[in-house]
C-alpha cells in the first residue's frame, strides 16, 4: 500500500500537480452572484440561539457537534444506551436507522424528552423513509428518477418525502445523492445516482433539494466531492479517485456547486482518497482540511452544515482510532460528526485540543451556533412530540402514491422502437402473448396487458432449464407478438443485475424467431453485458426497477396508456446517456385520483354509496369506473352476482347494458354512416327503408327519431302475442336451434327468424302520436338497425364489433356474450316468470332484442366497465382513440349536442343530455356539454368534455325482479356523480 502511494505521489510531482493547497473559486457573473440563494437558516433570529449558547459549557457545545445512530428495531438496552449518551454528553442529534415508524416516533419522543437541547433528527431517506423504515412509501432509486424529463415531478417527490419526514419528527434527510456516476461498476453509488450527465444530476438534485427545504426539512447533498467514479465501497475500504483537479472540478464538483448556488442547507463529505486534492497518505477527504475547509468552505463558499459520512466506515476507521478520527474531522472543517465510534473519546479529544490551543473555543462555539441556527429554522425552538395516532396511514397517504406513480410513469424509457411498433395498434389483428421471466405468477405486467388486449400468458423462472426454454419457444411460436418482461433482477453489477446469460441468449433466440417487445426491469447498465442479445427485439423498454409499478407502467407504455418520455441517465451498451424515444398517449391509462386533480378521500364516499345500495338490495352487485383526463382513477367492483352471494363481482365481469346499447352500438354506427355520407340525419326513414313506403312512418326524420320526438310510442310488448295462456307458442318457438328457428331468445328457447318481420310490421301498424314532443321510445332503433345493416351490408353486431369494439380493444363489449365469454363472468338479470320462464343469464334482458336473436338496435350489448369506458373515451376524444380516428370530430359534436333545446327537449342525436330543469339523468353539477345514457337493467355511461370525465355504473338491479326500483328511488347513480364532482382538489381550477 505504501509503495502504491509513493508511486502515485511521484507521478503527481512529475505531472506538476503540486498546487493542491488552494482551489479556484467558481467564476460567477454579477447576475449569477445576485441569484445565489443563501442557506435556509442564514437569516434565523439569534435570540433563541443566544439563550441556549449562554448556558452551555464547552463540553456541551462539543456534544452538539455529534450525531449518533439509533435503531427502533432494537431492545430496551439500546434505548437506555442512547438516553445515557443524551443525558451524559448532550449530543446534538440522532440518525435513525432500521425500524418501524410508530416505534421510531415513540423513541423520538422519549429521546427528545431526555435532551436538554432539542435533538436534530436525521435519516438516510434517499428513496424515502422506506430506505430505513418498514410500512412506509418506497420511491424509486435515483437512477430511475434521472430518466425523468419533467423536474417538477422530482420536486413533488421531494416535497412528499419532506412532509413524511416532518410527520415523523425528522429534520434532516441525507439526500439527494449528487454523485455523477460515470463508473458502471460502481458498487456503492450506481443506482443511487441520477446518472452520468452532470447537468441532469444537478437539475434533479436541485429539484429534490427544493422539495425538501420548501417544507422545512434540511436537504443534504452527498457525497462531496464526488463518489461516482469509484470501484470500491467506502463502507469496506478507502476508495481512490485518481483524477486531476481540473477533471474533478469539471464533472464531480459541478452538481455540488449548482446546489450551493441554489440554497443547499447541508452537505455530506465522503470518505475518498483524492491525491490531486490532498495526497496525505491514508487520509480520507472527510478528514482533509484542504478539501473541507479549503475547497468546500473557502473556494466554493458553502455556508451550510457540513456532515461527515459515517465515521465508523472502514474508509476512515481502518486508519484512525475512535476519538482521533472525530478530532481530525473537526479540524478538517466538518460541523457534524456522524456515527461517532465513541462519543466519550470524541468529546474528550476535542476538549483537550481546545485546552492545548490546537483548536480555539471560538471555533467550537461558531460551529455549535451554526447547528443551533439550523435547529431554529427547523422549528426545534417550538418542539412538539410526534403524534402517533394515524401515523402509518398518514405516511401512506394516496397523495404520496400518486407522486410515486408519476415518477415511474415519467421514467419509462423506450430505447428501441423498430418501425414505430409501439404503442401497439391493430389490437384486433394481433394474436398476443406475454412472457415473464423471473416470476412464475401472473404479475402486474401481464395483468395490466389484459386491460388493453386479449393476451395469452406464459411464465418462466429466473433460472430456466433447457427443457423449459424449448417448451416456451414452441408454445409462443404461433403468436404474432410476444411481450417479454424480465423480472427477478437485483442491484448487483458484479452479478449482471441478476440476469443470467442463458436468459439473455434465450431472449435473443426468441427475438430472431418472433416479433418481441422486451421490457427489462433492471438497471440500464445490464445493456453493457447483454446489448447484443437484446438487439434483435423489435422494441425495448428500460424499466429500471423490478417493482409492481414499473411492471404496470411498462405495459401501459406498450399499449399507449402512458407515453414514453424517459431518457437514459447513463450510457449503456450501444446507447448513449440522454437517449430515449418518445411516444404519445393513445389509450386510457391507469392512475390515482390525485394524479388528475381529484381527492381519493372524497371519492371513498363512492364506496359507501355503492355498498348502501347493495345493503338495501337495490342491486346484488355493481361495477363503477371513473376516468379523468384519459386516466382511469377508479375501477372497482362491489357485491355479488346474486343475493345468494356465491360469486363476487370482479372487474372483468360483463353486464347487460340494456339501453346504453343505443349509444355504444346503433348511434355509433349511424355516426359512421353520416361520416361516410351514407346517411343524412335530416333524411327520412323512407330514404333508406323500402318497407316503410306508404306508411305514416315513411316521413319520420332520422334526427327526430334519435332525439325521441318522432311521435313514436314508447314500447310495444312484442312477446305477448307469441304466448298462448302464458306459454310459448309451439309454432313460433323451438327448444333446439334449426335453420328456421335460429334466433336464440334464452337457454333452449329459439324463435323463428321470420318473426323479425312481424315485429316491424306490428310497429308500422301502431299509430303515431299526433303531437310532436319529446317522448322516449325504443321503437325507432328497430329501424336504425335495419338502416345500418342495409347501408353496410353487415349484421349490426358484426359491424360494430369490426368497426369499434375490436379496434378499440373493447373485447368484452359484445352482443351475445356467451359466444365469447364464460357464463360465470356474466351476472344474471331477471328471473323471467312471464315470458321465458327462467333466470336470464348471458342472454339479453330486453324481450324485443331477445326476439331479434339478441341483437337489437336499442338493447343487447354486454360489457365490462373497463371496456365500455374505451367507447365513451373515444366519444370524449371526439372520435379518436388508440391512435386511430373512428369518427370525424364534427360528426361527434353534431350528435352529442342538444338537438331541439328550444322545444324543451334535452336530447342529443341518440345521446341523453343533462336536464335544464330539475330532475333528469344527471346531477346539477355536471356541464351541459356532457352526454351519455342510462339502461333499464341498472346501467349508466356518461362523458363530460368540460371536466374530461367518463363515468360508468353497471349493475343488475333487475335481479331477480325488474320491479325493483330502489336504484332509482335511492338515486344511487346521480349521488355517485355528485361525489365525483365534489372530489376535485381545486374547485376553482379544474
Amino acid at each position: 500500500m505504501k509503495k502504491y502511494f509513493h508511486i502515485t505521489y511521484v507521478l503527481l510531482l512529475i505531472t506538476g500537480l503540486l498546487a493542491i493547497y488552494s482551489f479556484t473559486k467558481p467564476n460567477f457573473s454579477e447576475e449569477e452572484e445576485e441569484k445565489i440563494i443563501p442557506v435556509p437558516f442564514a437569516s434565523c433570529s439569534d435570540e433563541w440561539v443566544d439563550s441556549i449558547m449562554n448556558q452551555m459549557t464547552l463540553r456541551e457545545k462539543i456534544g452538539q457537534l455529534i450525531m449518533i445512530a439509533a435503531y427502533s428495531n432494537r431492545d430496551k438496552e439500546h434505548e437506555q444506551e442512547i438516553i445515557k449518551q443524551i443525558e451524559k454528553y448532550g449530543i446534538g442529534g440522532l440518525i435513525f436507522m432500521q425500524g418501524g415508524p410508530v416505534r421510531e416516533a415513540n423513541l423520538t419522543n422519549t429521546f427528545q424528552a431526555a435532551s436538554k437541547v432539542p435533538l436534530m433528527i436525521a435519516i438516510d431517506g434517499e428513496w424515502g423513509l422506506a430506505m430505513r423504515l418498514d410500512s412506509t412509501v418506497k420511491y424509486p432509486r435515483q437512477m430511475m428518477i434521472g430518466a425523468i424529463q419533467d423536474n417538477e415531478v422530482v420536486y413533488q417527490m421531494g416535497r412528499e418525502i419532506g412532509q413524511q419526514c416532518k410527520r415523523m419528527g425528522i429534520h434532516v434527510n441525507f439526500a439527494p445523492v449528487v454523485d455523477v456516476n460515470v463508473n458502471p461498476k460502481n458498487p456503492v453509488i450506481n443506482s443511487r445516482s441520477f446518472g452520468e450527465l452532470k447537468e441532469n444530476v444537478a437539475a434533479k438534485g436541485i429539484a429534490y433539494m427544493k422539495g425538501l427545504q420548501d417544507v422545512g426539512v434540511l436537504a443534504n447533498a452527498k457525497h462531496f466531492p464526488g463518489h461516482g467514479d469509484t470501484d470500491t465501497d467506502s463502507h469496506k475500504a478507502l476508495p481512490i479517485i485518481p483524477h486531476s483537479y481540473e477533471r474533478i472540478d469539471s464533472i464531480e464538483l459541478y452538481p455540488f456547486k449548482q446546489l450551493i448556488k441554489n440554497g443547499l442547507g447541508s452537505m455530506m463529505v465522503a470518505h475518498l482518497y483524492i491525491p490531486s486534492l490532498d495526497n496525505t497518505e491514508n487520509q480520507a477527504s472527510t478528514l482533509s482540511p484542504k478539501i473541507v475547509n479549503g475547497l468546500l468552505k473557502d473556494s466554493l463558499g458553502f455556508e451550510g452544515l457540513i456532515f461527515t459520512d459515517a465515521l465508523n466506515m472502514k474508509g476512515v476507521s481502518a486508519y484512525y482510532k475512535p476519538g482521533e478520527v472525530d478530532l481530525m474531522a473537526f479540524k478538517a472543517g466538518n460541523d457534524v460528526l456522524l456515527f461517532s465510534g465513541s462519543v466519550k473519546d470524541a468529546i474528550s479529544q476535542i476538549e483537550d485540543a481546545v485546552k492545548d490551543g490546537s483548536i480555539s473555543e471560538e471555533e467550537v462555539s461558531k460551529r455549535c451556533r451554526k447547528i443551533l441556527s439550523a435547529k431554529k429554522w427547523l422549528g426545534l425552538d417550538e418542539l412538539k412530540p410526534v403524534e402517533t395516532k394515524n401515523l402509518v396511514s398518514d405516511l401512506n397517504d394516496l397523495r404520496a402514491e400518486a407522486v410515486n406513480r408519476s415518477i415511474v410513469a415519467n421514467a419509462m424509457t423506450l430505447i428501441k422502437n423498430e418501425n414505430n411498433l409501439l404503442p401497439i395498434t391493430g389490437l384486433d389483428t394481433l394474436n398476443i402473448a406475454t412472457l415473464v421471466i423471473g416470476d412464475m405468477q401472473i404479475n402486474e405486467f401481464q395483468v395490466n396487458s389484459d386491460l388493453y388486449a386479449r393476451a395469452t400468458h406464459f411464465n418462466l423462472p429466473i433460472t430456466p432449464n433447457l427443457e423449459q426454454f424449448q417448451a416456451t419457444l414452441a408454445a409462443v411460436d404461433s403468436f404474432d407478438l410476444v411481450l417479454v418482461g424480465i423480472s427477478g433482477t437485483n442491484r448487483r453489477p458484479s452479478r449482471n443485475f441478476g440476469i443470467r446469460k442463458e436468459v439473455a441468449e434465450f431472449v435473443q433466440e426468441l427475438s430472431l424467431r418472433q416479433n418481441v417487445v422486451l421490457s427489462f426491469f433492471a438497471n440500464p447498465y445490464v445493456l453493457d453485458e447483454y446489448d447484443q442479445f437484446f438487439a434483435p427485439a423489435k422494441a425495448i423498454i428500460c424499466a429500471y426497477e423490478d417493482t409492481p409499478l414499473s411492471r404496470e407502467y411498462a405495459s401501459q407504455v406498450i399499449f399507449g396508456g402512458c407515453p414514453a418520455s424517459g431518457k437514459l441517465p447513463v450510457s449503456a451498451g450501444s446507447y448513449k446517456a440522454g437517449h430515449g424515444l418518445t411516444t404519445g398517449k393513445y389509450r386510457l391509462g391507469y392512475y390515482l385520483p390525485e394524479n388528475v386533480g381529484m381527492d381519493s378521500h372524497v371519492l371513498a364516499e363512492v364506496d359507501s354509496i355503492a355498498l348502501e345500495g347493495i345493503n338495501a338490495k337495490a342491486y346484488p352487485g355493481c361495477q363503477i369506473l371513473i376516468a379523468r383526463k384519459g386516466e382511469v382513477i377508479y375501477n372497482k367492483s362491489f357485491g355479488h352476482h346474486t343475493y345468494e352471494k356465491k360469486r363476487p363481482v370482479v372487474n372483468s365481469d360483463v353486464y347487460d347494458l340494456a339501453s346504453v346499447t343505443k349509444i355504444v352500438s346503433s348511434v355509433g354506427a349511424i355516426m359512421y354512416l353520416v361520416d361516410h355520407d351514407l346517411v343524412n340525419l335530416d333524411s327520412t326513414l323512407g330514404t333508406y327503408l323500402d318497407y316503410v313506403d306508404s306508411t305514416e312512418y315513411e316521413n319520420l326524420v332520422i334526427r327526430d327519431i334519435l332525439a325521441h320526438q318522432a311521435r313514436l310510442v314508447s314500447w310495444i310488448p312484442f312477446y305477448q302475442k307469441t304466448l298462448v295462456k302464458g306459454q310459448l307458442r309451439y309454432d313460433l318457438y323451438s327448444p333446439v336451434k334449426t335453420e328456421e328457428y335460429s334466433n336464440q331468445v334464452a337457454d333452449k328457447v329459439y324463435i323463428i327468424k321470420a318473426y323479425e318481420d312481424s315485429i316491424k310490421q306490428r310497429i308500422l301498424k301502431h299509430p303515431l302520436h299526433k303531437q310532436t314532443e319529446y317522448r322516449y321510445s325504443d321503437l325507432g332503433y328497430y329501424f336504425m338497425k335495419d338502416i345500418i345493416e342495409s347501408q353496410t351490408g353487415m349484421p349490426l353486431n358484426e359491424f360494430v364489433d369490426k368497426t369499434y369494439y375490436a379496434p378499440l380493444g373493447a373485447f368484452t363489449t359484445t352482443y351475445n356474450p356467451l359466444e365469447k365469454i364464460d357464463i360465470d363472468r356474466i351476472p344474471p338479470t331477471e328471473y323471467d316468470l312471464i315470458f321465458r320462464k327462467q333466470l336470464v343469464k348471458g342472454y339479453v334482458h330486453d324481450p324485443g332484442a331477445a326476439m331479434m336473436g339478441g341483437v337489437g338496435g336499442h338493447a343487447g350489448v354486454f360489457s365490462s366497465a373497463n371496456d365500455l369506458a374505451k367507447v365513451m373515451q373515444m366519444y370524449l376524444n371526439q372520435g379518436e382513440y388508440g391512435g386511430q380516428r373512428f369518427i370525424d370530430t364534427a360528426v361527434v359534436n353534431e350528435f352529442t349536442k342538444c338537438q331541439f333545446c328550444a322545444d324543451d327537449n334535452r336530447r342529443g342525436a341518440g345521446f341523453d343530455k343533462p336536464s335544464t330543469t330539475n330532475g333528469g339523468p344527471t346531477c346539477s353539477c355536471i356541464s351541459y356539454q356532457s352526454f351519455g345514457h342510462s339502461g333499464f337493467t341498472g346501467t349508466y355511461a356518461w362523458a363530460d368534455p368540460d371536466k374530461e370525465i367518463v363515468y360508468i355504473f353497471l349493475s343488475n338491479r333487475v335481479y331477480p325482479d325488474a320491479n325493483n326500483k330502489k336504484l332509482i328511488r335511492m338515486d344511487i347513480r346521480t349521488r355517485i356523480m355528485e361525489v365525483i364532482y365534489n372530489s376535485f382538489l381545486d374547485q376553482n381550477n379544474v
